[in-house]
């Protein structure tokens, strides 16, 4: 092995420890500082480079493809303010816990704290959002320097996925020359074959490897979660938008087992798919538990948690308001129900906890779980047979669930487009994997993570998102050329913030068209010829249907635009909530 200089030596052995620990994908930002990171992953066969123009976008396009594939994309950018535009995706990573791997790369230190051009304090930059940190050594033709850099690059990367994946930051400093430039001396000759093991790492395995092991239930306390569950009349399932804990099939297994519902979250991996034809899955308790009637009388007596806290607010209120005894299970054991009415927390693999307890539990549907399921649906039915007199956005939602190709991959916005889908995207056996960024809940990268998810699979790609998303993140769709991806994407359009017409605030104006709802008036349509997509306007739900099916089964990316009117789709609401309440 021959290299020029020290740096080139630096990167070849990052990008080796990268590939080999099972990072995949690296997305790369252009910048000088950076160069010795991104000379060496280009190079590197094993590793596919998606090459971004904004930070932003490239480190939300990096969190899609680990919300996808459950381990890491890795995201290389040089120093300076660069480094703070990957700070949104972080957070979103670390509170939804998805593996995400930051390089940054940085100004020798001696310019620190000095004046120096693009020289800012890059250091535990991400505080405690990330699950590890760490300050590379300067490279150096040095035995044990590379020995050290190699085990911190495999550390790194096993350190994102574990009972508590998330992002981890690796800063790496360089001085000049930072090409591939011949500099004498600087890696002496002889130096891999003297120390093999740092010049060369080990022969196509990383170079330390790391086993996390989830945590085991005790058998005492799935003895006990067993006994509440067998003597409960009344029980329940509840599984929030999931982080690879629990599978439909162990999800299914304690559904049958116990006789309890399941009430699943469209995030959760569990509303969609084949076991949905035989699971007793519910879909429709945000629409029914937001009446004023009843929906869960008598209450549930016991309820058992999975993944993080629910989108519906409506069943979170509802849980809070119940005496039930609730047991939330947790793999990395943090505290994830703000309600604070949880009585258990139990510190366990999920996908285990549930296969143990389907085991030690014969109960079967009872007549709560009857009732529920009847309620169910009665629910879609009303759903299916209400006639707004205006646009009611709800529908694009139950269109998009109900018409995306068997099996996608559907990417839901936040604010409107994620509550509307957890009410009116109905459970069907298709094989739907629905994500969304919902640990911090921003709107500004969506678009990236959507494509970014796209990214790692080969099935149709179905992207749901409001106009103010959309615009938040129009760079991200240079990445539908850039790196190869193709989608459906579903613009909903009412003209700015339509989520603040559920709030008291509607009812003071001003300042609430001007500061809250925030119209904008803008032409998206342009967006076509910008980012080479083709763009089309639908003003009916049957308009829009045909252009939908029209679109999955197309090749390229097409934008369909919905207009709407937010004020009016939200009465259309309130009049469907009072139909289902009726009904």
């Amino acid at each position: 092995m021959t290299v020029p200089n020290r740096n080139t030596l630096w990167g070849r052995a990052v990008a080796e420890e990268l590939a080999r620990a099972g990072v995949d994908g690296v997305c790369v930002c252009p910048g000088s500082r950076s160069t010795p990171l991104t000379v060496a992953v280009d190079a590197h066969d094993d590793l596919t480079v998606y090459s971004h123009l904004d930070e932003r976008s490239a480190a939300f396009f990096a969190l899609g493809r680990g919300k996808r594939t459950g381990e890491p994309t890795a995201v290389v950018t040089t120093s300076g303010t660069a480094t703070a535009n990957l700070h949104p995706a972080v957070m979103e990573a670390n509170q939804a816990r998805v593996p995400l791997l930051v390089l940054t790369a940085d100004r020798p230190p001696e310019l620190r704290d000095s004046g120096a051009n693009q020289t800012v304090d890059q250091q535990k930059l991400y505080g405690d959002a990330v699950r590890h940190y760490r300050d590379l050594p300067e490279p150096e033709a040095d035995d044990r320097k590379l020995r050290s850099l190699r085990t911190a690059v495999c550390r790194a990367v096993g350190e994102t996925t574990g009972a508590n994946p998330g992002p981890v930051h690796l800063n790496a400093p360089f001085r000049k020359p930072l090409e591939p430039t011949e500099v004498p001396g600087d890696v002496p000759e002889g130096f891999a074959d003297d120390h093999p093991l740092a010049a060369s790492g080990r022969d196509g395995r990383p170079f330390v490897s790391v086993d996390h092991a989830l945590a085991t239930p005790r058998a005492s306390t799935l003895d006990a979660l067993a006994d509440a569950a067998g003597n409960a009349d009344r029980g329940l399932l509840v599984a929030g938008p999931d982080d690879g804990g629990l599978s439909a099939d162990a999800a299914s297994a304690l559904a049958d087992a116990t006789g309890f519902p399941l009430f699943a979250d469209p995030l959760s991996d569990l509303r969609f798919g084949p076991h949905v034809a035989d699971a007793p899955v519910v879909g429709g308790y945000d629409g029914l538990l937001a009446t004023d009637a009843p929906a869960l009388d008598p209450e549930p007596e016991f309820v058992l948690r999975f993944g993080a806290s629910p989108t519906s607010k409506p069943l979170r209120k509802a849980l809070a308001a119940s005496d039930a005894r609730q047991v939330v299970v947790d793999p990395a054991g943090e505290w994830r129900e703000a309600e604070f009415t949880a009585a258990d927390l139990v510190v366990a693999d999920p996908d285990e906890t549930a296969r143990a307890l389907a085991d030690r539990v014969e109960s079967g549907p009872g007549a709560w779980t009857e009732r529920v399921l009847d309620r169910e649906a009665d629910y879609w039915q009303t759903v299916a047979a209400f006639e707004p007199d205006a646009f009611l956005e709800g529908d694009v939602s139950r269109v998009v669930a109900a018409d995306a190709p068997d099996p996608a991959t559907v990417f839901v916005s936040n604010s409107m487009p994620v509550r509307d889908f957890d009410r009116f995207a109905e459970p069907r056996s298709a094989d739907l994997t629905v994500l969304g960024n919902r640990g911090a809940s921003g709107i500004d990268g969506v678009v990236s993570s959507a494509l970014g998810a796209g990214s790692a699979t080969d099935e149709p790609l179905v992207v749901l998102t409001g106009d103010l998303a959309y615009y938040h993140d129009s760079n991200g769709l240079l990445a539908l050329e850039r790196c190869g991806v193709d989608a459906t994407v579903v613009l909903v359009n009412n003209d700015g913030g339509g989520i603040f017409h559920m709030l008291p605030i509607e009812s003071f104006d001003p300042p609430f068209t001007g500061q809250f709802k925030t119209p904008h008036g803008l032409d998206f349509a342009p967006t076509g010829d910008t980012y080479d997509l083709e763009f089309a306007r639908v003003e009916s739900v049957d308009g829009f249907r045909t252009a939908y099916r029209d679109s999955v089964g197309a090749p390229g990316t097409q934008v369909i635009e919905v207009e709407t009117d937010a004020a009016a789709s939200h009465r259309e609401r309130e009049r469907l909530q009072s139909a289902v309440g009726e009904r």
